[in-house]
């Protein structure tokens, strides 16, 4: 079993800052690649970034310039530095870790999410 708890979501003015934090715990042997997800009120869920055990990431374009996805391998934790918010980045955002126990199975896991509210 694997928990993902997330913390750093709050209310902040257009133009701003936050900085969301993801950590992994539980039974795992490593974790594959770490992402951020949101979902808006009345909206599917999409996806914000992503980062790999290497470090590669990927970004959906509307955060693209303005959002910065990390990691800390030996933390097991993920990280979401959200700059230059917007009222339309108002979202519960959600972790997301595929982890390996062991073999290539990869398990997909949630965190409970954070919500994330943007002034204007």
């Amino acid at each position: 079993q694997v928990e993902l708890v997330e913390s750093g979501g709050g209310l902040v003015q257009a133009g701003g800052s936050l900085r969301l934090s993801c950590a992994a715990s539980g039974s795992f042997f490593s974790i594959n690649s770490m992402a951020w997800y949101r979902q808006a009120p009345g909206k599917q869920r999409e996806l914000v970034a992503t980062i790999t055990s290497g470090g590669s990431t990927t970004y959906g374009d509307s955060v693209k310039g303005r959002f910065t996805i990390s990691r800390d391998n030996a933390k097991n934790t993920v990280y979401l530095q959200m700059n230059s918010l917007k009222p339309e980045d108002t979202a519960v955002y959600y972790c997301n870790a595929k982890t390996v126990l062991s073999g290539a199975v990869e398990y997909d896991n949630w965190g409970q999410g954070t919500r994330v509210t943007v002034s204007s």
